[in-house]
């Protein structure tokens, strides 16, 4: 008898199958959360039923490997057991789509299995479904029953379950039909499935439906059916399916040893669940009782006065908060006392909860009291003014500021954490100063509590009070909520009660509100008034957490949960004039009011927004969805103010083409995407002049985006770069047959002070994803897609260049050089009339005393499809929209500046938010699209620019999801903070400072201590010796824990990559160590002046140490490009020569190391040998003698060779990506160990290739771009040295019998170049795609990719280059593995398991 576990994230499969494979018995349940006690349960009825027999079992599941060790049994990858149940029971399958609770997969049948698991979004599966269906108040089944007579599909975000909701929840508000929402809610399921996994791999053939949610939810399956366009022939949706994992390892269970029901039963009893738990933890919310007590008396102190309503005469002032979750209301006298409250869920129908407050509140009104007026704040303000006919409509932040200034007048500090939306208001000069939402990505505080709560079925209060006293808290982190999810699933399997998570949940919350929206980089920021508000205080646990992590006392008004509605009764008096009744439905037509909702679609312009459109008994109407005033027939002013995106838009895309008779070379096609927004001018004009009709893709929409989205390499993308897709794919299906879409790594120099003039990574770059990931669209159409890389920046390059790639065309170079000059005069002339257009808009605003703002993004934020129609908002609130290319010009920037300004678009932000603090009326507003890798640099700088002039600043992070509630709550927050303090008569003072660094000088050299960076700690205890004996006091930072990693969220902008708060957190966690001197210490980082964002970490420090308090402390650059000098710091020859030794002694360990580790027959003795030659090494590198450094390399290698090994084969694992994940434990969660572990070898290439890459580089760029001769020969000079300190490793190598020697940077570009292009030369560009190449064909076959969560060069040349690779390479085995600080080590183990698993079967077969 075989036995197959399967333990998901939310069930647990059991099934039992006889020698033939016939399945004798099977559950499938649901555990809450309490796994182990969940197992032993269907174990005991199991074996009630079959009796006490032997089996032989295997565990498999995302949740089973740790039952499987504590249990001793067999752990088996649960993509391998589902491929083995396929394999034999449905055996004509291609593909596979498979559904778990937390878990996605699509896995190909073909030459090799090719799988695919989602990463660290978890977003789109069941549990996400599960939680979909909690908002809606129903279950799965009740989704699935509602989606089968659905008549709309709205646009939901399928990029995460919070983006969803937070789409959803306002549709909810708004009154959309559960049918529609049910729908939409699959096929953001299906969307984020396929765009998310496919990653350019097509899903065609037979596909079968796996898992439990595609069991259950039949509709869930016709969206996929439907959207994959399947023929019925081609669906596969076999019996037992939720049980396919669980079958799978049954089968798999052969070899192993039989156990007897009652043995694994006592196994499973006996387990400590928290014994050796991965899961982190944090110190209880109480020490004892007494401190509880003491809180409790402290916080009932916080008390509003009160009265009975019964004894209230005249007139009373109603407020009411329409949330996004509950609906709030309360009711004060003339004298503030507070004679009504109420405060429900809204059930997702907030006019239901309206009436029933006011048919309430009409009962227990006394005959000679009357309501003398009515305000409404919060998301369903307008619905509820409009429906019941309320007085006033005011912001919920400046509502919430009255509340809190009634309560503790002076307030400076308010935090409101509500269901869905979380504020952050700081006061000064009595005014609001700044006000954060959490943009959608950190979103779900309160909700998310609720959720969890339902979900192990208690009520939220009782959650609530379980924590209280729990004494070991759950550390979950301070990512998304779906992040959280995962860390909390890992936690219950780990043994967690229910009362650590709760008080985990509670730490997270507020950790999540100050270190991600607020962040708040140390405790005094948030002042010592502080008022936390919002129903999610009403919790005790998330109160306490406040304290505890601020380290300070709050106000907590008894009625947190409804100061929005006290602040809107307080609104309602102040605008009381005597004798006034308010406008407010009666009780009559209240009893009597009803609504109901349909939809439309919005003619008015391009965007075609989606109308809900609800209608009242008196038939008086009321329009959301629409992004300005058109769709509710209000055509106001707002068109007629000056939008500088409406002119630049129309200016940009306004060229007529020539007709197909004139055009005598035919026709060119474009896409109209990312810089493009900058540069068709150029573009039109210079084929144009050469005789060519351009073709332009249609404006961008969500059709366009999802005809693209199979092809998408990289689910954690910019929307605008996944745009791109659907504007290739469109060209495709117009018929074009040329599409010219070039990579510029360079714009023309627009400001001579600034560092260089990069385009970022993605936007210089895409197009190589395009051709590697389309090439079966261009193929099938007989399209020719054109990328070439071109100097854009240099003319006279650019024309030489344009003739190589036209020339087969039969078109000379005076005639591309005359297109050349016309087309840069009409570039110029745009550029002038955009300058000229932003003049006239300032003189309108100054003339017509209008505010105005600057919207300032990068060029193809213009794209109505991406800014969601933002500008249109501004201009409906009455204020002038400007774009930061209008005004950049006409600030004056004090440079230098803290950043290293290096990309042309971002260059304009500081530049414009510069003449917004110069001047008067003006604000800035930044669009930030999601997983923008640059603006973790960029939004620290603008807001300290703007913050020098006290000015405001506002960040809109944008994305797919077009709700626009968060965002217009945004813009009327900024207008109302800009009236206040027009009011208060605050101005903008202008700080003409430039940033001054503090350099290392020579004196310091002698008494300093040089602190440096743990990067590779095999390389680095080697550099550490060299730097030494060139006279610093250099100190290598000691490995320190994931304490590190805190530091560096608490310092350093969240969207920055893992790799910069690894590395930032461990330098500021050694200054806060009390172990250096800080007036004798400094940090030294090395800065490469590449195009990513890794040169800047040293902006990035230097912010961290002057919010510390730390600015005495120099951060030296360590380059080679003249980015930076120090006069305390050069690196000379004999340095040079130094370094150099040592990077080869560490890349000469590395390959012997892990070339014989995994074989060793004494366990130790290959790290042995190291620890051996280290003292002679050290010796070696400082004195750098040359006849040691070639005597002692043979000598390391012959004692390697000499090592006793096992007579094993074990399969080979290649480890490439970002260099600090690549190469650093800390940041890779120890891959090496992983893959050893997993009886793996691990390949990981040198560190010297690092720096040959970036030389070999000036190459193509002097071939191909506008680099100089010189710099070409100087770097070729730099790799003939280098190699000739290589050489006795390479001949060592050699003649050794078991060891290879590394590849030559030349061969590994030439094997880069079939794919990608050595113009890729942003973070490790095209070595990180050669490295892949060159791994594979060394006998490589199995890759682990690492990359930091939305790593921008790594969409290129990593993910994107995948599909090419296997392509070429059917064998290769790649796996994708993000790295992020709230990534769950559960995911990431499981996907290197799963490849290690194709590994071994790939080695046997």
């Amino acid at each position: 008898m075989r036995l197959g576990i399967d333990v998901g994230s939310t069930t647990v499969k059991l099934v039992l199958i006889d020698d033939n494979g016939k399945i004798l018995y099977q559950r499938y349940e649901r555990h809450m959360s309490s796994v182990f006690s969940k197992v032993s349960e269907l174990l005991e009825q199991m074996r009630a039923e079959v009796g006490d027999i032997a089996v032989k079992a295997v565990i498999t599941g995302s949740g089973g490997l740790s039952l499987a060790d504590k249990i001793g049994a067999r752990f088996e990858q649960e993509v391998v057991t589902c491929s083995l149940a396929v394999e034999k029971l449905i055996p004509q399958t291609d593909v596979v789509i498979e559904l778990g609770g937390e878990d996605a997969k699509i896995t190909y049948f073909g030459s090799t299995i090719e799988q695919r698991m989602n990463g660290t979004c978890a977003g789109g599966t069941g549990a996400f479904i599960d939680q979909m269906a909690i908002l809606l108040n129903t279950d799965g089944d009740g989704l699935n029953e509602a989606a089968k007579d659905y008549s709309i599909i709205y646009p939901i975000a399928a990029r995460c379950g919070v983006f969803a909701k937070t789409d959803i929840q306002p549709l909810i508000n708004e009154g959309a039909p559960i049918e529609n929402l049910a729908a939409s809610i699959f096929q953001a399921v299906v969307n984020q499935t396929i765009s998310g996994l496919a990653c350019g791999h097509k899903i065609k053939g037979n596909v079968a439906f796996l898992g439990g949610p595609l069991t259950y939810l039949s509709e869930l399956r016709k969206r996929f059916i439907e959207t994959l366009e399947l023929k019925p022939e081609e669906v596969i949706f076999p019996e037992n399916s939720k049980y396919f994992v669980a079958i799978g390892a049954a089968y798999m269970a052969d070899g192993e040893q039989e156990v007897k029901l009652s043995e694994l039963l006592d196994r499973v009893n006996s387990v400590d669940p928290l014994a050796d738990s991965a899961t982190k933890h944090v110190e209880p919310l109480f020490k004892d009782e007494a401190e509880y007590r003491a809180f409790k008396e402290r916080h009932a102190k916080a008390q509003i006065k009160r009265k009975e309503l019964r004894s209230c005469k005249g007139p009373l002032f109603l407020g009411i908060d329409a949330g996004s979750t509950t609906t709030k209301a309360a009711l004060i006298d003339q004298d503030k006392n507070l004679v009504y409250s109420f405060y429900r869920n809204n059930e997702g129908n907030p006019l239901e909860a309206t009436k029933l407050m006011l048919n309430e509140l009409y009962c227990m009104l006394p005959a000679d009291t009357y309501i003398a007026n009515a305000t409404v704040t919060g998301y369903g303000e307008g619905l509820i003014k409009a429906a019941f006919r309320a007085d006033y409509g005011i912001i919920e932040t400046m509502a919430h500021y009255k509340a809190a200034e009634e309560f503790l007048p002076g307030v400076d500090f308010i935090l409101d954490i509500g269901g869905q939306d979380m504020k952050c208001m700081k006061i000064k000069d009595h005014a609001i100063y700044s006000i954060m939402l959490n943009e959608a990505c950190s979103s779900g505080c309160g909700s998310f509590i609720e959720t969890y709560a339902k979900s192990v079925d208690m009520p939220v209060e009782e959650f609530a009070q379980i924590g209280l006293m729990s004494q070991n808290p759950v550390d979950l982190g301070t990512r998304c909520t779906v992040f959280m999810n995962s860390m909390v699933k890992q936690a219950q399997k780990e043994g967690a009660s229910i009362g650590d998570i709760a008080a985990g949940l509670s730490y997270s919350v507020i950790k999540n509100a100050l270190y991600k929206v607020i962040k708040l980089r140390n405790p005094d920021e948030a002042g010592d008034k502080i008022v936390v508000q919002g129903g999610t205080f009403l919790n005790e646990s998330v109160l306490r957490a406040i304290e505890k992590v601020l380290g300070k006392d709050v106000v907590r008004p008894d009625i947190a949960g409804i100061m929005g509605a006290y602040g809107c009764a307080l609104n309602s008096m102040n605008n009381w004039k005597y004798g006034h009744k308010s406008s407010l439905l009666d009780f009559d037509a209240v009893k009597a009011f009803t609504a109901g909702s349909s939809n439309a679609r919005c003619n008015g312009c391009e965007n075609r927004c989606m109308l809900t459109i609800t209608k009242f008994n008196d038939n008086e109407r009321y329009i959301t969805g629409n992004r300005c005033e058109k769709g509710s027939g209000k055509i106001g002013t707002a068109n007629e103010l000056p939008d500088l995106y409406e002119y630049k838009l129309k200016r940009l895309f306004g060229y007529e083409p020539l007709e197909a008779s004139e055009a005598p070379r035919g026709s060119v096609a474009i896409p109209r995407v990312l810089n493009m927004y900058e540069d068709y001018p150029f573009w039109f004009t210079f084929f144009t002049e050469l005789g060519f009709r351009v073709v332009l893709s249609p404006m961008s929409s969500k059709e366009l985006y999802e005809k693209g989205i199979e092809s998408i390499s990289s689910d954690t993308a910019c929307y605008p770069a996944k745009l791109v897709h659907g504007h290739i794919q469109t060209l495709v299906e117009m018929g074009e047959k040329w599409i010219f879409y070039p990579c510029v790594n360079y714009e023309q120099v627009e400001d001579e002070s600034a560092q260089n003039h990069y385009n970022c990574p993605i936007v210089a770059t895409y197009p190589e994803v395009i051709a590697n990931n389309m090439n079966d669209v261009f193929e099938e159409n007989g399209v020719k897609f054109s990328h070439p890389f071109v100097p854009y920046d240099n003319d006279e390059r650019l024309i030489k260049r344009m003739y190589e790639i036209l020339q087969a065309k039969g078109i000379g170079k005076a005639e591309i050089a005359s297109a050349v000059h016309a087309a840069r005069k009409e570039q110029h002339a745009f550029k002038c009339d955009v300058e000229n257009e932003g003049r006239k808009a300032l003189a309108y605003a100054k003339e017509h005393k209008k505010k105005a703002i600057i919207l300032a993004g990068r060029p193809y934020h213009l794209d109505t499809e991406i800014n969601h129609g933002i500008n249109k908002m501004i201009t409906s609130f009455d204020m002038v929209v400007l774009s930061e290319d209008s005004v950049c010009g006409m600030g004056n920037l004090p440079r230098p500046i803290r950043v290293l300004d290096q990309w042309v678009y971002h260059s304009r932000l500081y530049k414009a938010a510069d003449f917004a603090g110069r001047t008067g009326g003006v604000e800035l507003v930044q669009l930030n699209s999601f997983g923008c890798g640059v603006d973790a640099v960029t939004t620290d700088e603008v807001e300290e620019i703007l913050e020098h002039s006290n000015k405001l600043y506002t960040v809109l992070k944008i994305d797919e999801g077009n709700n626009l509630g968060a965002i217009r709550i945004r813009i009327r927050s900024l207008k109302a903070a800009m009236e206040e303090r027009d009011k208060n008569g605050i101005k903008a003072k202008h700080s003409e400072k430039p940033f001054e660094r503090r350099l290392f000088t020579e004196e310091m050299r002698k008494n300093y201590t040089l602190l440096i960076p743990q990067m590779s700690p095999i390389h680095f205890q080697y550099l550490e010796v060299a730097l030494r004996e060139s006279g610093y006091n250099a100190v290598l930072i000691p490995t320190v824990d994931k304490h590190a990693i805190d530091e560096g969220l608490k310092y350093v902008n969240n969207d920055a990559c893992y790799p910069t708060l690894v590395t930032l957190g461990k330098m500021i966690s050694a200054l806060k160590s009390g172990d250096y001197d800080l007036d004798r210490t400094a940090l030294i980082m090395s800065q490469t002046g590449g195009g990513c964002r890794a040169s800047n970490y040293i902006a990035l420090l230097r912010k961290a140490l002057k919010d510390l308090n730390m600015e005495q402390v120099p951060v030296v650059s360590f380059n080679m490009v003249g980015l930076e000098t120090n006069p305390g710091f050069k690196i000379d020859v004999s340095m040079g020569k130094r370094l150099v030794m040592a990077a080869v002694y560490g890349d000469l360990f590395q390959r012997l190391l892990y070339a014989t580790r995994p074989y060793e027959e004494v366990p130790g003795s290959a790290e042995a040998i190291m620890k051996k030659y280290e003292a002679a090494i050290f010796q070696n590198c400082k004195d750098g003698k040359l006849s040691t450094y070639k005597k002692l390399i043979p000598q390391i290698v012959a004692d390697y060779n000499a090592l006793p090994l096992k007579d094993i084969k074990k399969p080979k694992v290649g480890v490439v990506g970002e260099i600090l994940v690549k190469y650093h434990p800390d940041a890779n969660n120890n891959i090496v160990d992983i893959i050893e572990k997993e009886g793996g070898e691990a390949v990981v290439l040198d560190l010297i290739d690092f720096f040959l890459y970036g030389m070999y580089s000036k190459k193509f760029n002097y071939e191909k771009l506008s680099g100089s001769y010189k710099q070409y020969k100087v770097n070729q000079a730099g790799i003939a040295l280098i190699e000739w300190f290589r050489k006795p490793m390479r001949q060592a190598l050699r003649k050794s019998k078991r060891f290879t020697q590394p590849g030559y940077i030349e061969k590994t570009a030439e094997e880069a170049s079939v794919i990608a292009s050595t113009g890729n030369q942003c973070g490790e560009g095209w070595l990180l795609t050669g490295e892949m190449i060159e791994l594979i064909k060394s006998g490589v076959p199995n890759i682990a990719c690492l990359q930091p969560f939305a790593c921008l060069p790594n969409h290129v040349t990593g993910k994107g280059m995948m599909k090419a690779i296997r392509e070429r390479f059917p064998k290769a085995n790649i796996v994708a593995i993000d790295y992020d600080p709230g990534a769950s080590n559960v995911n990431q183990l499981n996907r290197i398991k799963l490849m290690m698993a194709t590994a071994h079967k790939n080695l046997e077969a």
